[in-house]
């Protein structure tokens, strides 16, 4: 158990440094290479730390340089470092504006060209982020969405929530089915002991969105939750 908490520790200051060294080269770095590495330098070093090894599968149905909205599902904290380090794209995350406020790492998120904010507030704010977020996948941008929510508390995939496929539909580009596999063995949301393991992730093919309003994005929504369903190994007990 100490040693977890070492190692969550460690995990904790490079997150910390993580910020930090965004902060430091927000002002130099115009193509925005040096946002993503430190993303995926993070990713693959607390990935290693823990002892877990990723795996690819569907790298051919993504293109380079065609912006996506990543639709997956969400069982375990180390989703996010797998999906950076393993999906071949330049993955920008989207946050809780209110997470600014934590020193360093929230300096990070709002000063890092790799991270899009949303503005959870009800009213003018909160349309404005989104419309804001939208124009920055249009602009190429590809990010990673949770349609879940939130992390499932027993390993079986959850039903979807709307946010996910209304900023897809928003920003107009396709949506790519992601289906993680073998992270919540690794850390369930009711625990804080980490087994190592191997998280695998499904890439599938890209859905073009719909043009017919809202009626269309329920029917995206189902489509992608069926495919992730396919493709969903439930952890053994």
């Amino acid at each position: 158990m100490v040693i977890v908490l070492l190692k969550g520790l460690v995990a904790i200051i490079l997150a910390g440094l993580g910020g930090l060294a965004d902060v430091l080269i927000a002002r130099f770095d115009s193509r925005h290479d040096g946002f993503h590495w430190v993303a995926r330098t993070f990713s693959r070093i607390v990935l290693r730390l823990f002892g877990i090894t990723v795996e690819v599968q569907g790298r051919e149905h993504v293109r380079r340089g065609q912006p996506y909205v990543y639709v997956a599902n969400h069982a375990s904290l180390f989703d996010i470092p797998a999906a950076v380090h393993g999906v071949p794209d330049r993955i920008h995350l989207v946050y809780k504006k209110e997470l600014e406020r934590i020193p360093f790492f929230g300096w990070g998120l709002k000063f890092g060209r790799t991270y899009i904010a949303i503005d959870r507030r009800k009213g003018a704010q909160a349309a404005k982020s989104l419309k804001e977020a939208a124009e920055k996948i249009r602009n190429g941008a590809s990010v990673l969405l949770f349609a879940e929510g939130t992390r499932t508390r027993d390993g079986k995939l959850q039903p979807f929530k709307r946010g996910a496929f209304n900023l897809a539909v928003r920003a107009g580009v396709p949506i790519v089915p992601l289906t993680i596999n073998g992270s919540y063995n690794i850390l369930p949301r009711t625990t804080f002991r980490v087994n190592p393991g191997t998280i695998t992730l499904v890439i599938d093919k890209p859905m073009e969105i719909p043009q017919d309003g809202k009626e269309g994005e329920l029917t995206l929504m189902e489509n992608v939750h069926r495919v992730l369903e396919k493709h969903y190994v439930e952890p053994q007990r």
